[in-house]
């Protein structure tokens, strides 16, 4: 009795203690209101949104092991000869970043699955980064009022790949160093003050002294400081602008829609995290990646056959071995156009392309309302063949980065696979636009006949006179409702009279390019206007003085 009468007693104190720390808190910061709104805030349900949660949990799972390998790794350039318990390597000699890394995948206890989940956790969080971009492209979830977290979202994408090269080089092992040997080149291939740059990066002649402690405090301080500070803003803007949703009964571009953050979504994302966190730990334990030991220290007179970085600087690879071998000397200095051009412009026309995509489209269009619901990327056939282009002229140069490989394995030469992939590299995006743009038609087709002719119940009946006939049943409101809700805008249209800018021209030329190509859905006037009603954007929020 006296011990139950104590733990009653410590209960009733402990919570009075949190509710007076509450009550103190709330009286100094906006707690209640904050807490409100967040336990209210509405998630989606479809699948789709669950992207961006593996990309948060992976950098989560990135940080926890992250910390572990920090004890244990020293990034020091000192040479040093080995005498660990990995016998081949016995009595070679390496720098100390290479013999920490051996150390904890043979010393340390755990060492090695902590440093291989850390590898897979980095493969994943990219491509988690990368599909979720993809997933808010195609269905347009970039538009007004999210232009700000898509840009967010881009620079998360570019600090994600400098964050995996810098990880990916740190053992400084002959792979990771051969990688090193190719970014000096990049460095140096900056016309007027290359050398002078990756002398500074690499404290001096390549491999230079100071590269991988460099490297090291961008990977463990300068690069994860910005990572969070730019999903703390994403995940801010995302609270504050709400999800999009996709179109279905009692879904407008009014409101937002979900299960609620408290219980039911906290319940769910900590369950997925645990999923997301077992299974890299089970990749960790049972997919060897990175074998360090296999490759051997660096060695500057040294290079692996069949090197490839890891798949998310593929392409820049694959760029520098497409790119024909131009040059210029110019007053006794040679400008490296076939490094420049494919590695740093390449990247630089792209990802500016990338950052300013929603303004551009923004400018086509004309339209500045909000947009709330997701559109379906077969009712957007041009921005979803210009999306289907950019990953097959991305899959062309990740192709193209192992062209070696593919040349051996195909047993063609390496020469005609070049000239092969250059022509892809230009044809085959171009045949992906085409055939997605047609694609997309087809199935606002298909939708077309499901909206006049009904769903197929898979029965086949026979008249007397011996014909065929598939019978149909109609579709359901909830499936009606997802086809007709769509809100294309009508391509710009030049004035009639006077004169017309050239910018006013290519703006309406580039509308009509846009937005010409579209299936008329059968729907009365009722519908059209109910269908307008849902689709309009939101009112804007007045304040007191309006």
């Amino acid at each position: 009795m006296p011990l139950r009468r104590r733990k009653a007693q410590l209960r009733t104190r402990a919570g009075k203690a949190a509710v007076d720390g509450y009550g103190a808190m709330d009286a100094r910061l906006p707690v209640s209101e904050l807490a409100k709104q967040l336990v209210r805030k509405a998630f989606p349900d479809h699948w789709s949104f669950l992207l961006g949660e593996i990309a948060l949990y992976s950098f989560v799972v990135l940080l926890l092991t992250g910390v572990y390998l920090t004890l244990f790794f020293d990034p020091s350039m000192t040479e040093s000869v080995y005498t660990g318990s990995y016998a081949p390597l016995q009595g070679v000699r390496m720098t100390q970043a290479y013999t920490t890394t051996l150390a904890i995948s043979f010393d340390v206890r755990g060492g090695l699955l902590i440093r291989q989940i850390h590898h897979w956790a980095a493969l994943v969080f990219v491509a988690a980064i990368s599909v979720h971009l993809l997933r808010i492209f195609f269905t347009g979830a970039f538009r007004k009022p999210r232009e700000a977290n898509w840009i967010v979202g881009v620079t998360l994408f570019v600090l994600a790949l400098l964050e995996g090269f810098a990880g990916y080089s740190l053992p400084d092992d002959l792979l990771s160093g051969t990688g090193l040997r190719t970014a000096a080149t990049i460095v140096g291939s900056i016309p007027v003050v290359g050398t002078y740059v990756e002398m500074f990066v690499f404290g001096g002649q390549f491999p230079g002294n100071d590269v991988i402690p460099r490297l090291y405090a961008v990977h463990i301080l300068l690069v994860p400081g910005l990572i969070v500070a730019l999903i703390t803003v994403h995940l801010m803007l995302v609270a504050y602008l709400k999800h999009t949703h996709w179109a279905g009964q009692g879904r407008t571009n009014k409101n937002a829609v979900g299960s609620p953050a408290f219980p039911h979504f906290t319940a769910k994302t900590t369950g997925f995290f645990l999923m997301v966190f077992g299974v890299l730990a089970l990749l960790g334990g049972l997919a060897q990646i990175n074998p360090v030991w296999n490759y051997g220290p660096y060695r500057a007179d040294q290079v692996s056959g069949d090197a490839q970085p890891d798949w998310y600087v593929g392409f820049l690879e694959g760029a520098l071995r497409l790119m024909p071998p131009w040059e210029t000397d110019i007053a006794g200095h040679t400008v490296m156009w076939n490094v420049f051009i494919p590695t740093l412009v390449l990247p630089g026309v792209v990802f500016t392309l990338l950052f300013l995509y929603p303004f551009f489209e923004q400018w086509v269009t004309g339209d500045r309302g909000e947009h709330h619901l997701c559109d379906r990327p077969r009712n957007r056939p041009t921005r979803t063949g210009l999306g289907v282009a950019a990953i097959v002229f991305y899959a062309v140069l990740l192709v193209a980065g192992g062209n070696d490989v593919v040349a051996f394995s195909f047993r063609v030469s390496i020469e005609v696979m070049t000239w092969i992939l250059r022509i892809a590299l230009v044809v085959a995006p171009l045949l992906a636009f085409a055939l997605t743009k047609r694609l997309c038609l087809a199935l606002q087709m298909r939708d077309r006949r499901r909206l006049t002719e009904g769903e197929e119940t898979g029965q086949v009946t026979q008249s007397v006179n011996g014909d065929l006939s598939e019978s149909h049943r109609r579709l359901s409101p909830t499936a009606r409702y997802r086809i007709l809700m769509r809100d294309v805008p009508t391509p710009l249209e030049l004035p009639t009279e006077g004169p017309v800018p050239r910018r006013r021209r290519v703006r309406t030329a580039l509308s009509g390019w846009y937005y010409r190509d579209l299936v008329e859905l059968p729907a009365t006037d009722e519908q059209r206007s109910r269908i307008a009603e849902r689709t309009a954007p939101p009112e804007p929020v007045r304040g007191p003085e309006d």
